[in-house]
Order: C-alpha cells, then structure tokens, then sequence
C-alpha cells in the first residue's frame, strides 16, 4: 500500500508548511497547523486552449442587478436588497445563535424554489423544526446529504434559484482523501459551489461554524472566495441576535439586522431605538443616551460607565461594545482638559444590548457617562448627546446629524447636544431643543443636573 504523504495548513490563513509549526510565520497565530493528506489527482490541464475573447466594459450589458427578496426585511437589509443570483453567502455564529432557524424561515418566505441541504440532521428533523416554527412552503426541497457530486447533481436536476449548505463544515469531496470538515475540504467544495453558482446562476447561502474566538471555521481563504460573510451575533441566554455584514460585494458592510428569538423562531425588531432603551434606569448616574449611524438608519444607544476606586496600582479599564484603546484615550482627554482625576480609578464602560459601536460619534457620550459616574450624578434622562472628542478636548463634526436629531425626537427626548460646526447648513425644523457645544467642559456642564 503507498503510504501518503502529509502536510500542514494554517487553518487561519492556509499557509502550508512540510513540518508542524507552533506559530504560523504568515499570520503568527499560535497553535493553528491542522495535519492535511497532500492530493495526487490533482486535474492536468490540456495544452490546446479554448478561444475566449475579452469585451469591453462599453459593451457589457449595464441591466440592473436581479435580487431575490428573502421575505425578512432585516436579513434583506443587511445583504444590501436581498440575494443577488449567482452569488455566494456565507453565515457565520456561535453554535445554538440561530443560524439554521433564520435560513429555514428565509427559505419558506422566498418566492421561488430552494434546496435546503442539510449535513447535521435528515429531513424528518428538519420537518419537525419546521413545524415549531410554523415554517409552510411547497417550493421547499429538502436534501439531507453529504457528498458534494451528489449535491451538484441534484442542483442540476432540480434547477433550484437559491441553494443552502448547513454546513459546509460536514460536506466532503470524494476526488479528496482529506476528511469533512478539514481545510482542504472546506476550500474546494466552497469554490466548486462558487464556481457552479456563477455558471448556473444561482445563488448560495452557506452555513458556517466558528472556533472558541469567534472567528469562522476554516481557513481565512474561505472569507476571500465567497461574496458575503455575514456575522450573526448574541448570547444564547438573552433573547436578542444582531446580524452583521462583514464583507458585501454587494451593499454596504454597515448595516446590521436586529432580531429576537421566541419558541417559535426569529423575529425582526423593527424599532431597534426602543428596544435598546426600554430597559435603561433614568436615575442611575453613568448612563447617557447618544445616537449612532448603523449603516442607513440612526439608532439611539444607551451608554452606561462605572466609575471605582483603585485598591491597586493599576486601575482596570474594561469595556464591552466599545474599543479599549479609544476609552483609554477619552480619558486621558478627560483628565488633561477636564481637570475630572481618573487615572487613579477603575472605568468599567457597557454599551447596552449587545451592540459594538465604532463610530467616533459616540465620544462625548463615554465622555458625560464616565464623568456622571465619577461625581455620581445623574445625567439629564432627556437628552441626547452626540458629538467626537478631539485631543484638545474639542466636540467635532459628525455626519448624519439630521437623522440623529430626527430619530431622538421621534422617541420623545426634549434636548440634543451636537457639535458647534454641525449647525452650518443644518435645517431641521423639529419641536426638540438642539444645543451646540465647542468641548466636552461645556457639554458635561449641560448634562450633569
């Protein structure tokens, strides 16, 4: 028996090496090489070459672009109008987040036929899902299989216009000798299916696990083939999910898709404003309400610090939705232009619901939080504050003002706190009392009762 022969592959970047290495030289993460079997039936390719001739982009039909709508306005909003034929999605989130429940309600919405293939459960599982969640469409196909030639196969026979893998972790390629779930296998059978989708043109939803740190399975290769890489985030114990686009061909890479789980599947949260404040205690010092583009819509956020003493030399900044480096630079803003001793204290920063902001809009609120919290004040429950904090301790300009102020004003607040330069050219006619400030002494002074 010939004995094979071995390899290793960097599951993060696919670097091949002959040896097992302990740092990827490419990508340097740590402990990534997986163990693969080096293929010897790789295609030879013939010597006499097709004449393909090349056009000019004068000359290539200029029709708009086909989308199919998925029936789910959120999930449509994040893939930039819904899926475009012949592309390929891919879904990613932690295991027990609702990957499978949001494709299976998709695919019964969708007004044309769809494969539904699943490597995880057959179809009598898959049926009694469906029944809980009251998931009815006679245009659905169900195919629980594993083997790629197969699944072509059937593609072929079927002609279906959307076709979805759960997962592509579980589908093997029999011309490979590597095992399901490996990055050779990962990789080939994503490309097969890209390269059919654009010669069928059909469109591609696929499933996708991810490792301990969040990150999709598979080698990062896997995100440059495929043309959406969609994250579906949230905590299994609460109820919200936000759906993220990563990377869209397509539309835009800011938009999100808010939803909340029930026993009976996903549902759109169509006022994502409400949601994230309807819990918020007005008279609790460290919480502040700002105003956050994500993608196209305004979305009003509360921001909640807390301010403690240090019993050690090195006081702890911790943060959640919020980048770390940028709340250590706010407050040593806070401390040179503010005069506000912080350097000496523990800041523990929360963005409520689940959501990671990064824009710079949403500085002046850490700013007023940390600071409402360190003097333990209550912060004006009904005023929005909106504004980038500069170096100096400036307030700049930000973009999207009017539907900022548009949104804070449609969920009752009586006052808005904007930058100085955003009043040139603003003319937004609304009942709400816009206040413009120059630094964040000025606004903390507006804020604080």
């Amino acid at each position: 028996m010939k004995k094979q022969k071995t390899k290793y592959i960097c599951s993060n970047c696919g670097y091949e090496s002959l040896r097992w290495l302990g740092k990827c030289p490419d990508c340097e993460n740590w402990n990534s090489f997986t163990e693969e079997i080096i293929e010897n039936n790789k295609q030879k390719f013939s010597s006499t070459v097709t004449s393909v001739t090349a056009k000019k982009i004068s000359e290539v039909s200029s029709e708009k672009e086909i989308r199919i709508k998925t029936g789910i306005a959120e999930f449509d909003r994040v893939l930039g109008g819904g899926l475009v034929l012949g592309s390929v999605v891919l879904i990613g989130g932690d295991p027990g987040i609702g990957k499978s429940t949001l494709v299976l309600q998709a695919s019964s919405l969708l007004k044309t036929k769809v494969l539904y293939v699943s490597g995880e459960e057959s179809a009598q599982q898959i049926k009694m899902r469906a029944v809980r969640l009251k998931v009815k469409s006679d245009s659905l196909l169900l195919l629980p299989e594993t083997n790629l030639q197969t699944i072509m196969s059937v593609i072929k026979n079927e002609n279906p216009q959307v076709v979805i893998i759960d997962s592509i972790q579980t589908i093997y390629n029999d011309n490979l000798e590597n095992s399901a779930g490996s990055v050779t296998q990962i990789r080939e059978c994503t490309s097969l299916l890209l390269e059919d989708a654009k010669r069928f043109n059909y469109s591609v939803i696929v499933v996708g696990h991810v490792t301990k740190e969040g990150i999709i399975a598979g080698p990062k290769v896997l995100e440059h083939i495929v043309d959406t890489v969609i994250q579906f985030e949230g905590d299994t114990n609460h109820s919200y999910r936000i759906l993220r686009a990563q990377k869209n061909r397509f539309g835009s890479t800011n938009e999100i898709g808010i939803f909340e789980m029930h026993e009976t599947g996903l549902t759109e949260v169509k006022n994502p404003s409400e949601l994230f404040l309807s819990e918020r205690d007005k008279n609790i010092p460290g919480s502040v309400v700002t105003a956050s583009i994500e993608g196209s819509r305004p979305i009003l956020i509360e921001v909640q610090a807390l301010v403690t003493p240090s019993n050690f030399g090195n006081p702890q900044r911790v943060t959640t939705g919020f980048d770390y480096r940028r709340l250590s630079i706010l407050l040593a803003v806070l401390e040179k232009r503010g005069n506000y001793r912080l350097s000496s204290a523990n800041v523990f920063l929360n963005i409520a619901g689940g959501v990671k902001l990064i824009e710079p809009a949403v500085d002046l609120a850490v700013c007023c939080s940390a600071v409402s919290s360190l003097l333990n004040q209550v912060a004006d429950n009904n005023t929005v504050v909106i504004g980038e904090v500069g170096l100096g301790g400036e307030v700049r300009s930000v973009g999207f003002i009017d539907k900022r102020i548009h949104e804070a004003e449609k969920l009752g607040f009586r006052r808005i706190i904007i930058p100085q330069n955003n009043m040139k050219g603003l003319k937004v006619t609304s009942s709400i009392e816009v206040i413009p400030v120059e630094n964040i002494s000025e606004a903390i002074r507006l804020v604080l009762r």
